[in-house]
C-alpha cells in the first residue's frame, strides 16, 4: 500500500504535460519554439522533452524559417535549416506554426541593400512575393498556421521603418498576406508582433492599421500572435492580457501567444522566481479563458538556449528549465492556469 502512495506522489513529477493539460483546457496545443540544429547534438534529455507530444504539441523554428536562411541570395532557396524542425514535428506529429515571411531583421544581406536606390517599389515588390510564394509553397500544407508579417509597428503605433515600408509603402503587409495565402491556402495567416499584450497605442495600431484595412480589402488574415517577451517586474496583469485578447477576437480573429518567455534580472533569487511563476500563469490563464486564444508557445524550454541573455546584458533565465532539466517554478503556475481553466470551462459548459 506504502509502494503504490508513494509512486502516485512521484507520477505528477515524471510525467510530461503541459500540451496534454492544455488540450484538456480546451487549446489547439501548449508548444515550443526550437532552434534544433544547434542542440540536436548537444543534448539528448532536450531532444527528448522536445519530442515528448504529451509536452509540446507544437513546434516553431526559431532561425530556420527566417529569410536569411530560406533565401541567402536573390532566387537561391535552401530549406535544409528549417526542415530541421518541420521533420522533427512531422516525426512526433507535433503541429507546425511557421515563422516567419517577412520581417525588417534576420534579412539576407541582398535584400537589405543600404543602397536603397537598388530597389525600385516594383522590383522589391516582385522579390518579396517570389519569397514568399516560395517558402511558403515549400512547406504547403504543413503549417498550423504561418507568421507572415513579423514586427510592422512601433510602440508609440506609427509604422516601423523598414526596408518594406521605405520602398513599397504600407501595402506591402496586404501583397504578403495576399501571396502566402495564395501559396499556402489552408493555412492560418497571422500578424505577429511583440508588446501586443496589454492596451496600448501598439494595440490600437493592430486594429486600426492591420486587422481593419485587411478586413476591408478582403484580404486573408486569421489570427494575431503576441510574442509575449514579458520582463518578470513590469509584466501585464491578467485583466490586460484578456483586454488585448478582446481587442483582436472583436474582429473576428484568433489569436495565439507565441514567444512566451519571462526574462528575470540575475542572479536568480526565490521571490523573482517567484514573480516569474505568476507573470507565466497569467499569460497561460489569459488565453484559457478567451475562446479565441488557440494556444501558447514558449519561446524554447531551456535556459542554456534561451536568446535573452545574449541580447538583454544581466537578464536570463527567462524559460522552463534551468541547465540541469530541473523546472522553473513556472512550470507549476503553467500546470496550475491550464488546470484551472478546464475547471471554470467545465462549469460554463454545464450550469
Amino acid at each position: 500500500m506504502r509502494f503504490s502512495l508513494l509512486s502516485l506522489a512521484v507520477l505528477p513529477l515524471a510525467s510530461a504535460q503541459l500540451n496534454k493539460l492544455a488540450v484538456k483546457a480546451g487549446l489547439k496545443y501548449f508548444g515550443t519554439a526550437s532552434d534544433v540544429v544547434s542542440v540536436k547534438a548537444l543534448d539528448a534529455t532536450y531532444a527528448s522533452i522536445l519530442s515528448d507530444r504529451k509536452e509540446f504539441g507544437q513546434l516553431t523554428a526559431a532561425n530556420g524559417q527566417k529569410w536569411f536562411a530560406v533565401e541567402p541570395e536573390q532566387n537561391v532557396f535552401n530549406y535544409t535549416y528549417g526542415e530541421e524542425l518541420t521533420r522533427y514535428a512531422r516525426r512526433n506529429k507535433q503541429l507546425l506554426r511557421c515563422h516567419n515571411l517577412v520581417w525588417h531583421s534576420q534579412l539576407a544581406p541582398w535584400v537589405e541593400t543600404t543602397n536603397t536606390t537598388a530597389w525600385t517599389k516594383e522590383s522589391l515588390t516582385k522579390a518579396m512575393v517570389n519569397h514568399v510564394t516560395h517558402e511558403a509553397r515549400h512547406w504547403r500544407g504543413q503549417c498550423y498556421a504561418w507568421d507572415v508579417v513579423n514586427e510592422a509597428l512601433n510602440d508609440d503605433g506609427t509604422f516601423r521603418d523598414s526596408i518594406f515600408l521605405r520602398v513599397i509603402g504600407e501595402e506591402y503587409i496586404a501583397i504578403a498576406f495576399k501571396a502566402a495565402h495564395a501559396a499556402d491556402p489552408h493555412a492560418k495567416l497571422y500578424y505577429n508582433d511583440y508588446n501586443l499584450e496589454s492596451p496600448s497605442p501598439k494595440v490600437t495600431a493592430v486594429t486600426e492599421k492591420i486587422i481593419k484595412p485587411l478586413l476591408k480589402a478582403r484580404v486573408p488574415i486569421h489570427g494575431i500572435g503576441m510574442q509575449a517577451h514579458l520582463v518578470w517586474n513590469r509584466a501585464p496583469t491578467l485583466d490586460n492580457m484578456i483586454a488585448a485578447i478582446d481587442s483582436y477576437a472583436v474582429h473576428g480573429l484568433e489569436v495565439a501567444i507565441t514567444e512566451l518567455d519571462v526574462r528575470i534580472d540575475l542572479p536568480e533569487s526565490d521571490v523573482k522566481m517567484q514573480i516569474q511563476k505568476e507573470v507565466f500563469a497569467n499569460a497561460t490563464g489569459a488565453c484559457v479563458q478567451r475562446k479565441a486564444c488557440v494556444g501558447l508557445t514558449v519561446w524554447d524550454f531551456w535556459d542554456p538556449v534561451s536568446w535573452v541573455p545574449g541580447v538583454f546584458e544581466g537578464q536570463g533565465a527567462a524559460t522552463l528549465y534551468y541547465a540541469n532539466f530541473t523546472k522553473h517554478p513556472a512550470y507549476d503556475g503553467i500546470m496550475g492556469a491550464l488546470k484551472n481553466g478546464t475547471k471554470d470551462k467545465w462549469h460554463h459548459h454545464h450550469y
